[in-house]
């Protein structure tokens, strides 16, 4: 079979490309050290299911687990039913239950670290009040408890529709905070990820929403492992990340500078949760295991070519990324086909698809090339490409 493959360019030329092999990306001996890094995973949709937008999603079980069991064979934690499992964006309540409850009890019998994202996403999008917003956090805290599996307080945007200001934060998160059974991961997710999320913490000026986050983490420290922060901005997170209470981990969510940040300073670094690790587990792994091995210099040799892939998965309209990572997992023989519950597979142009596998490849990170090639000569026909 023929690795050769004819990628449509933004500028409507066409590339002829022979796909290259992966590069030698060694499974851990031993658990990561270094930092806790967790890959935020996408669901496989069922092909034959019907997902079109508004349906209950109806998922792959075999596939979606058997990801989870790739990305814990690299050494990586899975962070379950995040936005990158399209929460808010096809992902219902009752299939996000049976999600979490599944991956937990995967996670058991081969030993991976897993946390899982609770919300308000399952109750009406008017709730009247900020007892409401409580009410509907601890019914999916208790659910991600019981499975055994971390908690991470998801954004919610009944929250930040409702919420006056910093003080309406502090009194729901104080009443979560004070009723959990281990600490969690705090989610800062920016309107770059969610429109619907503007203005979290209590204002829509970065500085004073750290400020009311500083604020809750210094009353809880104990309760919280660390915060998640997805604002797409190194800087900011370099300051919040040296203003957090020693303990209080920065799980880096910055998809474009995650290499620098997980690096760090020499007197900071940022752990990771990241929608990306899940796009580039093989080649994460192998950074942070040169970390883990004192090779700084070879962590950012591993890393710096998976950059221009994430920058792309990542770019504008942001929320659309995970139809790139479903589209990439396909590529690389994760799953049977190219669809997404809601729909979401038509969230990404075709020349945008194209460049994807083109980045994909330039990181040595198509473990199949001729399997790669031949799903993407079959996409492309589809699509109307001519060869």
């Amino acid at each position: 079979m023929s690795a050769v493959v004819r990628l449509p360019r933004p500028d409507g030329t066409v590339e002829e490309r022979r796909l290259a092999g992966p590069a030698d990306w060694p499974r851990p001996a031993r658990p990561l050290a270094s930092r806790v890094a967790f890959a935020a995973a996408h669901v496989v949709a069922d092909p034959l299911g019907d997902n079109t937008p508004g349906a209950p999603a109806a998922v792959d079980w075999e596939a979606t687990l058997a990801f989870r069991r790739h990305l814990w064979s690299y050494g990586l934690g899975v962070a379950e039913a995040m936005d990158t499992a399209q929460r808010g964006m096809g992902l219902d309540w009752a299939t996000t239950r049976e999600l979490v409850a599944r991956s937990a009890a995967e996670a058991r019998t081969v030993g991976g670290r897993i946390a899982a994202g609770a919300g308000t996403d399952h109750a009406p999008a008017d709730l009247a009040s900020l007892d409401d917003v409580t009410a509907a956090y601890a019914e999916q805290i208790e659910v991600m408890e019981a499975s055994g599996a971390q908690v991470i307080l998801m954004a919610s945007r009944q929250l930040a529709r409702i919420a006056r200001g910093p003080e309406d934060y502090a009194k729901v998160y104080g009443r979560l905070l004070d009723q959990v059974s281990r600490p969690v991961i705090l989610h800062w997710l920016g309107p770059m990820f969610d429109p619907a999320l503007h203005g979290y913490w209590g204002s829509p000026e970065v500085p004073a929403a750290t400020a009311a986050l500083l604020d809750l983490i210094g009353r809880y420290r104990g309760r919280v492992d660390g915060v998640k922060v997805s604002l797409l901005d190194a800087e900011h997170e370099r300051g919040l990340r040296a203003a957090l209470p020693s303990g209080v981990r920065l799980y880096t969510g910055d998809d474009f500078h995650y290499p620098e940040l997980i690096r760090g300073d020499g007197v900071h670094h940022s752990d990771a949760l990241l929608g990306v690790f899940a796009a580039i587990a093989p080649a994460a792994s192998a950074a942070l295991q040169a970390l883990d091995a004192g090779d700084p210099a070879r962590y950012d040799a591993l890393l710096a070519p998976t950059v221009p892939l994430a920058r792309h998965i990542f770019t504008a309209p942001t929320w659309y990324y995970k139809t790139g990572i479903a589209f990439l997992a396909w590529l690389c023989g994760h799953q049977p086909g190219f669809t997404m519950v809601g729909g979401l597979q038509s969230g990404r142009s075709v020349v945008h698809l194209a460049e994807l596998a083109r980045l994909a490849d330039d990181a040595r990170l198509l473990p199949d090339p001729d399997l790669a090639a031949a799903r993407l000569r079959a996409f492309l026909d589809v699509a109307g490409v001519s060869r």
